[in-house]
């Protein structure tokens, strides 16, 4: 079982929302989607799924499960579908980590929010991420902060830029008003992180495929609030290729700052 070491945040400067705040929730649990073919991170995901895909000397979803285990969650549930059998063989029921693992199987592929129709007794607050997500947020003040909140659903945001290449004009009745030389666009995404409310579950329909787009949507129209928290941390959703190797070749850097709180197994 891998061992935490002793965090010290002396001279560590903190993020408001990361800040170590006492836990509300003492059996911390978290959804994992893991059951996408990768088709954009192809030639990778040729013979492995997404989730196995190593960084450095382990897979993606062993450096989230490493993640949990130090954010003290006790139980995970990874939502399976290609290649299932694999990521099962793998992880097994979570003890060498100390996270107790169980597993929900989709027949079909269900979307990013179908797979929690599926999942029974979910507990009031929970995690769901997307099992190829590196990230230094803090998963567990993340949910608690949630819980405090008392949201129905948050996500965990990061700030992008978009470079446009050319000059932009500014046009109104076929004259220019302004002109800018290759702006840089900001812009907010969503990191594939989500602290959830059980209540949720109303609004997942049971076996079809239902996306994180349908579900804000519906959301959205029916004014029910979605709480955006922004993380100013390191985040990467490993998408494509280019993700991939840019990753690989920064993870003698990054592993310190995602991992630095085990020992070896």
């Amino acid at each position: 079982m891998c061992r935490r070491r002793t965090r010290s945040h002396v001279n560590r400067p903190v993020p408001a929302l990361d800040r170590v705040v006492p836990s509300v929730i003492p059996d911390r649990h978290a959804v994992i989607l893991a059951g996408g073919r990768g088709t954009r991170l192809r030639p990778y995901t040729i013979t492995l799924p997404k989730p196995l895909v190593p960084v450095g000397d382990m897979p993606i979803l062993e450096i989230i499960v490493r993640q949990l285990v130090e954010a003290d969650f006790r139980s995970a549930t990874i939502a399976v579908n290609h290649q299932a059998d694999l990521i099962r063989a793998y992880f097994g029921d979570g003890s060498k980590w100390g996270l107790e693992l169980n597993y929900s199987l989709e027949q079909r592929p269900l979307g990013t929010m179908g797979p929690l129709g599926l999942i029974a007794n979910l507990p009031e607050y929970f995690l769901v991420m997307n099992g190829d997500v590196l990230t230094d947020l803090r998963f567990g003040d993340f949910l608690d902060d949630h819980a405090r909140y008392g949201a129905m659903f948050t996500i965990s945001a990061s700030q992008r830029t978009q470079a446009i290449d050319f000059g932009v004009l500014h046009v109104r009745d076929e004259v220019l008003t302004g002109f800018e030389e290759k702006p840089r666009i900001p812009y907010t995404v969503s990191m594939g992180v989500y602290a959830v409310s059980r209540a949720i579950a109303s609004w997942i329909p049971r076996d079809r495929e239902f996306g994180f787009d349908q579900l804000m949507n519906d959301l959205l129209a029916a004014n029910v609030a979605v709480r955006v928290r922004i993380h100013d941390g390191f985040w990467l959703d490993i998408g494509r290729p280019d993700d991939y190797q840019d990753v690989s070749d920064r993870w003698p850097a990054l592993a310190p700052l995602l991992l630095q709180q085990f020992r070896d197994c």
